[in-house]
């Protein structure tokens, strides 16, 4: 239940006088919800910058380019011309020092009239600028008489928009929000508090909102890093909790005596790497152990997690409980199930895929035999949580590329058994602080090398100029028989200004098919999963020798045979898709090479990203110049900066906010695991305004 105290805030936007239904539409579309945001979205929507309104210079001393506030004469007005709606309206005012022009354009009839009336002295505040030797304000923010003066503020918070949403509206809403703000409690510690100086949380949202400094709003200031904290904390409670109920004595065990597993071994065509063997046995002696497993198992594209992964599963199989293996897309499950089956049925597996492919009487017959206890390892994707999936006794869940899953989704398959345990497998090594922040205290497996067998990728950075030497090299290859990848970073054309060197998939497609014929196939996203598959399978059976492609082939697709990959505005991509993407090919025994094609002048951060690329074949290492250059987001596959599923926490500023997020985190498990009494209250609040409540239900489970 949420705490009564909080209902005020979580009244939706459009219960705020001025916002109206179609108001309620760009909110949504603001502020990022599907259904109408509450004030307490609203709140946690904070400015971007400020405008200082402080300076109240005369008309003749006004510096173009600044924001000014003038105290002027209305002197008249010279409207648009009938049927010239583009002209603009505007006022000729003045001071005993100058003239200056105020500019409306599209004015409502008789509204600027009514704002500016002639012959009356108002204080015009906006950015002044000069038109023909005059200074003119164009649309100005702010329009006031003696007593609007002085109640206008002289410090205005700036915030992000969106396209048909005034600041004004935004403003206005705001304010009304503060008013309806209650007396929070106080959910950190006083040494904490104390140690970060931090404010109230009441006034952290005042003061960022109605800034009394221009400094106020930085994020690096106290009032913005102690909503950064919140967030933080909330998000590591969460994790806490959820890992408290997991970590609750488990009862009966669910590792076997190893014989399934060693016939698996002797299945797989290469010896096991020594991290293969050491993730393994880890593994297998947290199964056996009286408390529920909760292990990250990090390695980069093809350092073998999925046999791991495998191998986890028969243990399970050996004292003959179930498994699930969750994967975020089909085309990765698909490729999961592809690399288990030959070595599952060598040990005499049962194993079965669930997505939402299946259907019919076909699910109603995976369902069954899964129900029934035939199936010892199941694989799929969001289908495996839905409510008709039932197992007989599922005692491990395998969740793939986990920062992709919300705790809701981690949370939803492990109910589907007994103290089932988990194993989160993560292709993108992610470096240790955001472990920290994204799987709170995880045990950590890394894979570190490479199976035997793979050659190590000869990658070359060539500016897009020399692309007809290019595709002659790929003629030449395809000629000896080899297969390529060509990657694209669009599918279509698009209609966005700067970005008119970018090739689309379709168009480079059509440019190699009249060179190439029919060898030359294209995938993108756009595509149904089961045309996609068909093109897959064409260049996995070598019908097609180059494969024109979107990322659609990050993550998933293993053709061993290809050797070859084409990287077109490779500028354009993170260093996380650029190893994910070169991922694709070397995995198998011949040589490879990547060419990364790049749209001259590169900028310094993209000269340094594929600096770091050409360098080294090392995930671990990518990951950490990733978190440098650009910042959490990328590292995790999140296209916009910041931290997934965080508003308002930024790596770079408040990274050191973490640990002690995370250290404050797990100091309220220790002394108020239920979070009972006045804290315990407090703890209730800050979870629910910050939407990490999931968890809250599990307090008095199990």
């Amino acid at each position: 239940m949420r705490p009564a105290l909080l209902n005020p805030l979580f009244a939706p936007v459009t219960s705020l006088q001025g916002v109206g239904p179609k108001q309620d539409k760009l909110f949504r579309y603001l502020l990022d919800r599907e259904q109408t945001p509450r004030l307490v979205d609203l709140l946690l929507h904070l400015p971007s910058s400020v405008i200082d309104r402080r300076a109240r210079p005369t008309i003749r001393d006004a510096v173009p380019g600044t924001v000014v506030t003038l105290e002027v004469t209305v002197d008249r007005h010279r409207p648009s011309p009938p049927g010239r709606s583009k002209a603009p309206h505007v006022v000729y005012a003045s001071d005993n020092t100058g003239d200056v022009m105020l500019t409306y354009f599209r004015a409502q009839p008789g509204y600027v009239e009514k704002l500016l009336p002639v012959g009356e002295k108002r204080y015009v505040s906006g950015t002044a600028q000069m038109f023909d030797g005059t200074l003119q304000i164009v649309h100005p923010d702010r329009v006031v008489d003696e007593t609007g003066l002085a109640k206008l503020p002289q410090i205005d918070a700036v915030y992000p928009l969106t396209e048909g949403l005034a600041i004004g509206s935004i403003r206005r809403a705001m304010v009304q929000a503060l008013t309806k703000l209650p007396d929070l409690p106080e959910w950190i510690s006083p040494e904490v508090l104390q140690r970060c100086s931090f404010p109230s949380i009441g006034e952290a949202l005042h003061r960022v909102h109605e800034p009394q400094e221009l400094t106020d709003i930085l994020p690096q200031e106290k009032f913005w890093s102690r909503l950064a904290f919140d967030e933080l904390f909330a998000g590591q409670l969460a994790l806490a909790l959820v890992r408290a109920q997991l970590r609750r004595p488990a009862g009966i065990r669910n590792a076997g005596n190893g014989k399934l597993r060693s016939k698996i071994i002797d299945a797989f065509p290469y010896a096991l790497t020594a991290s293969q063997q050491e993730a393994a046995k880890a593994i297998a002696d947290d199964l056996s152990k009286p408390i529920r497993m909760l292990r990250l198992l990090q390695g980069d594209v093809g350092s073998g997690k999925t046999v791991v992964a495998l191998l986890a599963a028969t243990a399970v199989a050996e004292a003959g409980k179930q498994s699930a293996l969750m994967a975020p897309t089909e085309i990765l499950a698909r490729q999961h199930l592809k690399t288990i089956m030959p070595l599952a049925e060598a040990a005499g597996l049962n194993v079965a895929i669930l997505t939402g492919r299946e259907k019919g009487k076909e699910r109603k017959d995976i369902l069954a035999r899964l129900e029934a206890g035939e199936i010892d390892l199941i694989v799929g994707t969001h289908a495996l949580i839905q409510d008709d999936v039932i197992f007989r006794s599922l005692a491990l869940a395998i969740v793939d590329e986990q920062h992709r899953f919300g705790v809701r989704e981690r949370l939803a398959l492990t109910e589907k058994g007994e103290a089932v345990d988990v194993l989160v497998l993560s292709a993108t090594p992610i470096p240790r602080t955001l472990v920290l922040t994204y799987f709170g205290d995880m045990d950590i497996s890394e894979l570190r090398e490479k199976p035997a067998g793979r050659q190590p990728i000869d990658t070359r950075a060539v500016p897009k100029s020399r692309i007809a030497e290019t595709v002659d090299a790929i003629g030449r290859a395809i000629d000896s028989g080899k297969r390529v990848y060509w990657i694209c970073p669009l599918v279509e054309e698009t209609e966005s200004e700067g970005i008119e060197h970018l090739t689309n998939a379709t168009k480079r497609f059509e440019t190699l098919q009249k060179r190439f014929g029919s060898r030359v196939g294209l995938v993108h996203g756009q595509m149904k999963g089961t045309d996609k598959d068909d093109v897959m399978a064409q260049f996995a059976a070598g019908d097609i020798q180059l494969l024109v492609a979107t990322t659609v082939v990050e993550v998933g697709v293993d053709v061993p045979q290809a050797t070859v990959m084409v990287i077109e505005n490779a500028e354009r991509f993170g260093l996380a898709q650029l190893h994910q993407l070169r991922g694709r090919i070397g995995r198998g025994s011949e040589a490879s090479t990547c060419i990364l094609l790049y749209h001259e002048p590169l900028n310094e951060t993209a000269t340094a990203r594929l600096k770091v690329i050409r360098e080294t074949n090392d995930g671990f290492r990518i990951a950490e110049e990733d978190l440098r250059l650009r910042g959490e987001g990328e590292v995790l596959g999140t296209r916009q900066s910041g931290l997934p599923g965080y508003k308002i926490a930024r790596p770079e500023i408040h990274g050191q906010l973490i640990a002690q997020a995370r250290d404050e985190a797990l100091r309220v498990m220790q002394d108020n695991p239920r979070l009972t009494g006045e804290r315990g209250e407090a703890l209730r609040c800050l979870l629910y305004l910050y939407e990490r409540d999931e968890a809250l239900p599990l307090i008095g489970a199990g």
